[in-house]
């Protein structure tokens, strides 16, 4: 069989995973394969059939390049002369040959030059010019961006100013920080939502995607800091502001422009036009608004409350910017600014002395320099031990300050002690419990991790060697008990690999409880859902949950927060400091609102230094990109948009606080729909981490690297040697050859093959490969359609005619079902199933069936059966690219384009062309029934064959199960089509009757429930060996058989997502077939022994 699953794969490469290798030739095909290369090199791809120009005159070689030509054909004869010798020989003869064929015609092709110019509609050149004669990604995929973008295929097309009848399909990007560069994560996002807009598009929607970068204010500004020291040994101090943000743009413009890159390489159909950035004039603008109608609504306040303080970034940080380091015991940790290691994981025990008696209450922490803020001993007020205390002073040993012992029923008294010092300024949970009792919060450190003047003798020291000398002190007093082993969470500033301080500082918050409740009801009335459902319950959760939101950051880069000091002249020192501010779009407006609320006093206005919390630019993402607070024609016809495709790691972060701001801003939701995709992990399930070394770049993926290079760009980094020795460690194992050249289609295509809805995804670049040699296989079926098709005019619409023969009557059939499937499929955004749909009907229904029937009719049918066989093999294909596109928009372009046009059919793009549709008409359940037999009685004597390495002169037989069976096998078609698709190893095939005995001396093939197939094997197999071989086959089909129900119990029935299920049952019904197999084969080996 020519186009089985091998028949398209690059030369050398394996069968994949659908089929089984084919039979081998026979030596008569062999030599009439090698006399036609020899005759007509360029094979099915002869100028004239593939978009070339058959026309085109024939160069004049010269004496040189004849000489040549020449010395290529002895050279050629001589390789044939041994290969046909090698062919009788044994088989590792015949595999050295096969290697020895393989180094010898592989050609090596200079680097590839696009002609093109940039923005014009690709130059096809024929499929005989040696860069187009197999598939290579970096050809197929080189031009077609540029061209698409001029064209603006990307852009929404309004009919009158307004949306098209079929509504509008928007996404806006998650916008990738413009600090970095973009990982598979990023790849993963962008595959998904183009894929969803390219569907849309193709099915008459108003389509946008719109791009866009995110300023990162932390992330950026550490970059550049970093880059500045590095380079001039300057800080963002000696430059000034002004400057500082002017170097930080310029910066941002060269990293902004690598990520469009790699957004265009990957093929997503962005509106460029419509780019944004969080700090663009409207944007900002957007964000100006919504603080200054926030704070006037009551809902940002001023207040001093705890935050996460990094010492070395001199910043409050949100949760998202911490990392917790889990530790089991003692651990030595790097700390910036510190010589030596310092010590956690370790609890310590000590005494405070009760004032006015000789007791001692004992406490435990973990970070023993924080006794210094302590202000209280909290214990539970239904705890014997202490009740006697409550009420009564600890003393601090260290500074003056007597210490209430308060009775809190937040303590536990079965931990530790029961006694827990409480130190109100530095630590969340004893902020709570200094609140109820109304204690002193008292701040021991400055903003540089120094201790302040409110710790007494250890005033100036470093706060972790104040963890050191204050056990030193205790002990010298007599208080200090002891230290043990303590597992706990240390918090990391994740940019600076700080430890993070729990600090108090004036700050702008937004209350978030009541902003909460319109978000948690939208998604409860269906207004808008969540994907998966998981989820959505943890959305739940957080919202109900929800703390006020620290806004302020202490940082230059970003959106400069729209707040103002009052500093009045002889005011009173005694007022509250967040009594004195206001807020204002502008100055001015901030004048106008100091002087009224202010009236008769001089004043001046000091604008807040700091910026806004990333997240706050990021919340208003949706609309803030569509014109708001501006009423545009994208807010009127583009929004809500459409969908979020999100990683489910910041639902909390962004995706809340979106809907929030929307609801609020706008009276609408920001999307109608969140798909929350798995976070990649590598191959062997580990999260993707750049000390790891499995961090992988999509361009290695797209463009190939080798292993030296991988391990070049490691190098190139900050890890550290232990680090970099893990790292080249995984790549050793995991791309021991390097990244073979993909393509950005077959990376797409896997990415979304991965998301089944379910957990996180195990990457493997195997599984991508995979799919490159898949994009082969379209390449070629398409090159031998081009070639077969000839000098052809489609119909102008895709009908039929009523003259189709069964295989076109059932590849009709499975296009129309295919198309109804994967609309189904992705309407209800079960990714992986859609892949499977489109890969299944290219690869098996179209390729390596209704293609290889087809070759029959080609060669002995009509004039009429011909035609339409052409006819349906155009609709077929043309069915298929369409129906593949928006996963692999750059192969199916390039093989579209190829194509002949319907007769007037003007469309100029695969990416605005029409999306496959079910057609009732072609709908034949018959059809599928009659020749889904056929197809099944070859795949069972295709099976058998390569089974027992059985090449040629097969003898076999089909015997139907029933009468209806038996009169579609015995049918005039039936035979011709279960010969062309089995291929020439078979000598003969004989339809037996239901009633008849079944054949002895047979290897067994059960064909579901409606026939069975024979391959007659008697003297041509070791009876024990297969004997054995079959037993041993059957205990391992009987065992997965097991395995599988074990697995598919009640409760996986109920949590497993449709794609899981789907791939589950299919491999228990492969099992419980190939069980049966083995029985009825056995059953024949036993009696070839009597």
């Amino acid at each position: 069989m020519a186009l089985n699953a091998a028949s398209h794969n690059v030369t050398g490469e394996k069968t994949g995973p659908v089929t089984a290798p084919p039979p081998a030739l026979d030596s008569s095909s062999k030599a009439a394969i090698l006399e036609n290369a020899s005759n007509e090199a360029t094979g099915q791809s002869a100028p004239g059939q593939d978009g070339g120009d058959k026309d085109a005159p024939k160069k004049v070689k010269s004496e040189k390049e004849l000489e040549k030509e020449r010395k290529k054909a002895e050279k050629d004869a001589k390789f044939k002369a041994k290969k046909a010798a090698a062919a009788s020989s044994s088989g590792a003869g015949a595999k050295e040959v096969k290697e020895k064929k393989k180094k010898e015609e592989k050609e090596v092709l200079p680097q590839y030059v696009e002609e093109t110019p940039v923005g014009d509609k690709k130059i096809l050149k024929s499929l005989d010019d040696p860069f187009n004669k197999a598939y290579i990604p970096q050809v197929v995929e080189s031009a077609w961006y540029a061209w698409w973008e001029k064209e603006g295929f990307f852009k929404p097309e309004l009919v009158n100013g307004k949306k098209k009848a079929a509504g509008h399909f928007t996404i806006v990007i998650p916008p990738p920080n413009v600090t970095g560069k973009l990982h598979c994560g990023h790849a993963l996002a962008n595959a998904l939502q183009d894929v969803l807009v390219r569907w849309h598009r193709m099915r008459g929607f108003t389509t946008l995607f719109l791009p866009g970068c995110d300023h990162a204010s932390l992330s950026t500004q550490s970059v550049v800091e970093k880059m500045l020291w590095r380079r001039d040994k300057k800080t963002r101090h000696d430059l000034g502001r002004p400057k500082f943000l002017e170097t930080t743009m310029q910066w941002k413009v060269e990293y902004q422009g690598a990520i469009v890159k790699v957004l265009k390489r990957m093929g997503g159909s962005y509106d460029w036009t419509r780019e944004a950035f969080t700090m663009d004039e409207n944007l900002s603008a957007a964000v100006t608004e919504t603080f200054v109608r926030m704070h006037e609504e009551g809902h940002i306040y001023r207040a001093n409350r705890l935050v996460n303080w990094c010492t070395k970034l001199n910043t409050a940080l949100s949760n998202l910017e911490v990392e917790n380091k889990e530790l089991t015991g003692r651990t030595l940790l790097d700390v910036p600014g510190y010589e030596r290691k310092v010590e956690f994981g370790v609890i310590t025990h000590f005494k405070y002395p009760i004032d006015g008696s000789d007791e001692l209450i004992e406490v435990a922490t973990t970070r023993p320099e924080t006794m210094l803020g302590d202000t209280a001993i909290a214990v539970h007020p239904n705890d014997e031990r202490y009740k006697h205390l409550v009420g009564k002073n600890a003393k601090h040993p260290f500074v003056d300050r007597l210490m209430p012992i308060v009775a809190d029923s937040y303590v536990d008294p079965e931990f530790g002690t029961g006694a827990v010092k409480i130190t109100p300024a530095h630590d969340p949970n004893d902020y709570a419990i200094g609140k109820r009792h109304n204690l002193e919060f008292i701040n021991i450190l400055t903003d540089d991790g120094l201790m302040n003047h409110n710790t007494g003798k250890f005033e100036g020291q470093k706060r972790f060697d104040v963890r050191y000398s204050v056990t030193e002190e205790l002990t010298k007093l007599g208080l200090f008990v002891k230290k043990e082993d303590n597992a706990m969470k240390v918090p990391l500033c994740e940019k600076s690999k700080d430890v993070i301080e729990p600090l108090m500082k004036p700050q702008w918050w937004m209350r978030m409880k009541d902003l909460a409740e319109p978000a948690i009801k939208a998604v409860e009335d269906g207004e808008l859902k969540i994907l998966p459902e998981l989820q959505e319950r943890q959305y739940y959760h957080w919202m109900r949950n929800i703390n006020d939101w620290c806004l302020s950051r202490q940082l230059w880069w970003g959106h400069q927060i729209p707040a103002y000091f009052v500093r009045i002249e002889g005011g009173d020192p005694q007022q509250p400091e967040d009594e004195l501010w206001v807020t204002g779009r502008t100055e001015e407006e901030a004048q106008k609102k100091a002087a009224a609320k202010f009236p008769g006093k001089k004043f001046s206005l000091e604008r807040d230094e700091d910026v806004l919390d990333t997240w706050f630019s990021s919340g208003l993402w949706p609309f803030s990109t569509l014109g708001w607070p501006k009423n545009t024609s994208d807010m009127e016809n583009l929004f809500p948009t459409s969908v979020l495709e999100t990683g489910w790691d910041i639902i909390f972060f962004w995706v809340a606080r979106m809907i929030i701001f929307s609801l609020h801003l706008t009276g609408k939701v920001p999307f109608k729909e969140v798909y929350c995709h798995s976070l990649i992990r590598d191959s062997e399930g580990r999260k993707m981490s750049k000390s790891l070394g499995n961090v992988v770049d999509p361009i290695d993926i797209m463009e190939g690297i080798s292993l030296q290079e991988l391990k070049d760009k490691l190098r190139s980094g900050n890890l550290d040697p232990k680090e970099l020795k893990t790292a080249e460690k995984y790549q050793n194992t995991a791309f021991p050859q390097g990244i073979p050249e993909c393509g950005a289609d077959a990376l797409r295509m896997a990415l979304v093959g991965y998301t089944t809805g379910g957990g996180d995804i195990s990457f493997d670049v195997s599984v991508i490969h995979g799919y490159r040699r898949f994009c082969n296989k379209i390449y070629q079926a398409t090159k031998y359609v081009l070639g077969r098709l000839g000098e052809f005019t489609p119909r102008s619409k895709a009908v039929q005619s009523g003259k189709e023969s069964l295989p076109e009557r059932w590849i009709l059939h499975k296009l129309s079902t295919s198309s109804q499937l994967i609309n189904d499929r992705l309407d209800k955004r079960e990714f992986s199933l859609a892949t499977q749909v489109a890969y299944r009907y290219f690869y098996e229904f179209l390729c390596d069936t209704y293609i290889e029937n087809s070759k029959a009719i080609f060669e002995t049918g009509s004039p009429e059966e011909q035609e339409s066989a052409k006819q349906t093999l155009y609709t077929a294909i043309e069915g298929g690219l369409t129906m593949i596109h928006p996963f692999m928009p750059f192969l199916t372009e390039e093989l579209w384009q190829r194509l002949p046009r319907r007769e007037g059919d003007k469309t100029p793009s695969i990416t605005v062309a029409s999306y496959p549709q079910h057609i009732q008409e072609w709908d034949d359940e018959a059809a599928e029934d009659e020749y889904e037999l056929l197809v099944g009685c070859t795949k069972g004597l295709r099976s058998l064959a390569a089974e027992y390495g059985i090449k040629e002169s097969a003898i076999t037989f089909i015997q139907p199960l029933d009468d209806a069976t038996h009169k579609t096998l015995n049918a005039s078609t039936s035979l011709p089509s279960i010969r062309s698709l089995a291929g020439k190893f078979v000598n003969d095939i004989t339809i037996l009757s239901p009633s008849a005995e079944a054949p002895k001396g047979c290897a067994v093939y059960t064909v579901g429930t409606t026939a069975t197939v024979y391959l007659d094997v008697k003297g041509r197999i070791d009876v024990e060996k297969e004997i054995a071989k079959a037993k041993d086959r059957l205990a391992k089909a009987t065992a997965t058989i097991e395995k599988q129900k074990k697995i598919m119990d009640e409760e996986w029935e109920h949590k497993a997502s449709a794609a899981v299920k789907e791939t589950e049952t299919e491999k228990l019904k492969a099992a419980e077939v190939e069980s049966k197999n083995w029985e009825a084969s056995i059953e024949q080996f036993m009696q070839l022994k009597l």
